[in-house]
């Protein structure tokens, strides 16, 4: 543990920054905004490239955070992937009914 000069005591903690803050600096890139229409735009870099076709925006103050939209669609295999069929006789849905009478074209 570091101590202060001359006082022996410990050091005051540093502050720690959240990983996710360096890397947020680090990643930054200065982009132009232009019109699309009536709607503002920017150019997403390649190396920010969101997956699929959607996202979510967000503004907080003063930032506006773009997110891909979260997966909640699922693919057949995904869906059967826990199905286990029904052990179970299907109800005879005719049962009571008065037979059908034959139909002449």
């Amino acid at each position: 543990m570091p101590t202060t000069p001359n006082s022996g005591l410990p050091a005051p903690a540093q502050p720690q920054v959240p990983p996710q803050a360096n890397e947020l600096e680090s990643a930054s890139r200065h982009v132009r905004l232009f019109r699309n229409g009536a709607n503002q735009a920017v150019r997403i870099p390649r190396e920010f490239e969101l997956p699929g076709r959607d996202a979510i925006m967000r503004k907080e103050g003063e930032r506006l955070i773009i997110e891909p939209e979260p997966k909640t669609t699922l693919t057949l295999a995904e869906l059967m992937k826990d199905w286990e069929p029904i052990e179970e006789e299907f109800p005879d849905v005719d049962e009571g009914l008065l037979p059908l009478d034959d139909i002449v074209l």
